[in-house]
């Protein structure tokens, strides 16, 4: 009888100290989901900073393109500035001669060619001042074009940096969905 309670009290014992142990199997499971786990808040974090720097350059593409537009607006107007001194220089180029002309001709009364006579060095000068201000015109013309240029570079640049940039992004994709953890 007395043996009856001690095989009682040692089955209780030895259960309990069973349900104390885990199962080898358990314990690695645990660790593969702790490891998972772990894996995910990497990838959550890889991709935070991800989206962080495409918002980032997506900001600066598009102030870069702005710059973009503004440069070639600025050249689009010296263009325009250049073609109309060039019309401008061709009228005074055309008044001079038809002025000229008339000077020449001896069948015109003298009073009216004195009148053109004094109005040709006006139209000489500001011929002189056209091609003057025209040079000036094409110099600017030239630096406006290069700022376009160094601008539109600038945009490749950060096009560029934005599809290495999505192909990283989409390496890590594919390599993660090839190798689940």
């Amino acid at each position: 009888m007395f043996r009856s309670p001690i095989l009682v009290l040692g089955l209780l014992l030895f259960s309990a100290s069973a349900f104390g142990q885990a199962n080898p199997s358990d314990s690695q499971n645990l660790q593969a989901v702790l490891a998972e786990l772990r894996q995910l808040r990497q990838d959550f974090e890889t991709t935070t900073v991800a989206t962080q720097r495409i918002q980032i350059l997506l900001y600066r593409l598009q102030a870069q393109e702005a710059a973009v537009a503004r440069a070639s607006r600025r050249l689009d107007d010296a263009d325009a500035e250049l073609a109309r001194i060039a019309a401008d220089r061709a009228r005074l180029v055309n008044d001079i001669k038809q002025h000229e002309d008339f000077v020449r001709q001896n069948e015109n009364p003298p009073a009216e060619r004195k009148n053109v006579e004094e109005v040709l060095p006006q139209l000489k000068a500001r011929l002189e001042a056209s091609q003057n201000q025209e040079q000036m015109a094409q110099a600017k013309h030239a630096d406006y074009r290069e700022q376009l240029r160094l601008e539109q570079a600038k945009l490749d640049d950060l096009q560029a940096n934005l599809e290495r940039l999505e192909k990283s992004l989409a390496q890590a994709n594919h390599s993660t969905a090839n190798n689940p953890h």
